[in-house]
């Protein structure tokens, strides 16, 4: 299987591409500064190119079916597309074909659940909610976008990500919330996303994740 590849120079992305290496895929690329991405090997094949803007990349990324997105923005001032504009550019040029298969990320401080502690709830409303505003509010784009592309998409939504060393060990749940989401490693939450290419009951699903500490 061939994987198409956005977000690899970020640190969940970086941690996917190793993984996906490590596990036989060949892997395409997509990045704006090609040199920015960490590969040596020969399986992965680095194009130059803007998911924003039209280019030759859509015709390679025309030749998957797969494609894995870590896009993201550091901008927490200015309002940003390239989760919505980006995702849904890169899923187009794949073609129209509805077994295209989506992995992409989102995050979990979109929704405060009802069941959430009040204290937990109050620092996503008041705090992370207002500080990441503009790239939230294009995530919720995004997945409304998704909702009406015929494709096996889904979203993973992860709580705070951190740099520790990765356990093969995290609890999930789909289309549903979890209790106590705190953190989870970039490299499990890099496992999850490759391993859930051929889970079925991850289609056109959202699927929350946390550290396997984070106790029930």
């Amino acid at each position: 299987m061939k994987l198409l590849m956005l977000g690899a120079t970020g640190g969940t992305g970086a941690a996917l591409l190793d993984q996906a290496v490590a596990a036989g895929y060949d892997v395409t690329v997509i990045a704006r500064t090609p040199a920015n991405v960490h590969a040596s090997d020969d399986a992965v094949t680095l194009v130059q190119g803007d998911v924003l803007e039209p280019g030759p990349w859509q015709d390679i990324a025309a030749e998957h079916d797969t494609l894995l997105s870590c896009l993201g923005s550091t901008d927490r001032r200015h309002p940003t597309t390239v989760y919505s504009r980006g995702t849904v550019n890169a899923l187009t040029a794949m073609g129209t074909k509805p077994e295209r298969r989506l992995v992409c990320l989102s995050s979990a401080g979109l929704d405060a659940p009802a069941d959430m502690p009040l204290p937990q709830k109050l620092v996503t409303r008041l705090i992370i909610q207002r500080l990441y505003r503009h790239g939230y509010a294009d995530m919720r784009r995004m997945e409304a976008a998704l909702r009406d592309e015929e494709a096996r998409w889904t979203i993973v939504r992860p709580p705070m990500l951190t740099n520790a060393p990765g356990t093969g060990r995290y609890r999930t749940a789909i289309d549903g919330s979890l209790p106590n989401m705190r953190s989870v490693p970039r490299a499990d939450l890099a496992h999850y996303m490759l391993t859930a290419i051929d889970n079925p009951s991850t289609w056109r699903a959202i699927v929350e994740i946390t550290g396997e500490g984070e106790a029930n």
